[in-house]
């Protein structure tokens, strides 16, 4: 029996979330007093393979196959529960990102699992085994209850430390069981935007609202956003009035982040903008009124006039 954990790569490179799946896979296999193995599909050096055995992975299952290359929920899920099989195990974690909250419902059926989506703490109880999850959009937590056998579990971006460990992981290829008939997805282009950061994986994230008042005032956030290396975003009213593009639109019905440092200027704060946000680690809103909800939900808060306050901002970042 074992705690099985899926390593998402990008490009063949794990990021944070990654390593922050893994070390709270290995805080629950501790408590299970059982092992933690790692799942990583797609192509990956075994050089970035061994990274996960640093932050508590014992053994790292590599499915190496080309036609993963293309993301394809079918063959995934697939995968993913024939891996589940063969360890025995009894917790499955994946993230609480877009692929994660696709793959998770169809390995739960196939599994016959329990499942619980947006968990952000370690279980409060294993007998029987209760998880804590966002619930109202972030704005209050629940405890769920799972009875299975299995557990599925996806976990929240930025809700649970780091932790290394000098584990020395083994590396073993593993055959995932899947053929060409259960990959119906076919790409036939793919168009990826260079020059920017992207939101989703922004660890940084500079936000206007309508407090900005115009496109025409954008340049301050955009060379904010320059200096920090950070991902630019807005809020629904300024996409909706095509101040900004769609594209950076963030919150319930746009974009979900969560980025280590997150700046709201001139956002209110309504419940469908923090829902999006909510899993910031960090939230810094500067605002005018000093009764905006987006205050209750941030650590830092500035009321003013972000037309002053940006500048100052701007200034500060360039001395440091």
């Amino acid at each position: 029996m074992s705690v099985l954990v899926y390593t998402e790569n990008w490009d063949g490179k794990f990021k944070k979330l990654s390593f922050e799946l893994v070390s709270y896979a290995s805080a629950i296999a501790k408590e299970l007093g059982t092992n933690v193995t790692a799942l990583s599909i797609g192509n990956v050096d075994d050089d970035e393979l061994t990274k996960l055995g640093g932050f508590g992975a014992t053994k790292i299952l590599n499915v190496a196959d080309d036609r993963f290359t293309s993301l394809d929920n079918k063959a995934l899920s697939k995968a993913v529960a024939n891996a589940a099989q063969a360890e025995g195990a009894k917790v499955v974690i994946l993230a609480h990102n877009n692929l994660g909250k696709a793959l998770a419902p169809r390995l739960a059926v196939k599994l016959d699992a329990g499942l619980v989506s947006g968990v952000t703490a370690l279980p409060s109880g294993f007998d029987p085994f209760i998880v804590q999850k966002k619930t109202f959009t972030g704005k209050a937590f629940a405890n769920a209850q799972i009875d299975a056998d299995v557990k599925v579990l996806t976990f929240s971006q930025n809700s649970y430390k780091l932790a290394e460990t000098d584990n020395n992981a083994t590396i073993e290829s593993f055959d995932a069981g899947v053929s060409d008939a259960d990959f119906s997805t076919r790409v036939k282009e793919t168009n990826k935007v260079t020059g920017t950061v992207l939101l989703t994986d922004a660890e940084i994230v500079v936000s206007g609202g309508r407090g900005m008042k115009g496109s025409e005032n954008w340049g301050g956030l955009e060379e904010l956003a320059e200096l920090l290396g950070a991902g630019l975003a807005c809020s629904r009213p300024v996409s909706d009035e095509g101040w900004r593009g769609h594209s950076e639109h963030v919150g319930q019905t746009g974009k979900i982040i969560a980025p280590n440092l997150y700046f709201a200027f001139g956002i209110s704060g309504a419940i469908q903008h923090l829902g999006g946000v909510s899993s910031s680690k960090v939230i810094v809103a500067i605002n005018k009124d000093p009764e905006a909800p987006i205050f209750e939900s941030a650590d830092y808060g500035i009321v003013g006039d972000v037309f002053k306050v940006l500048p100052q901002f701007i200034e500060g970042v360039k001395e440091l």
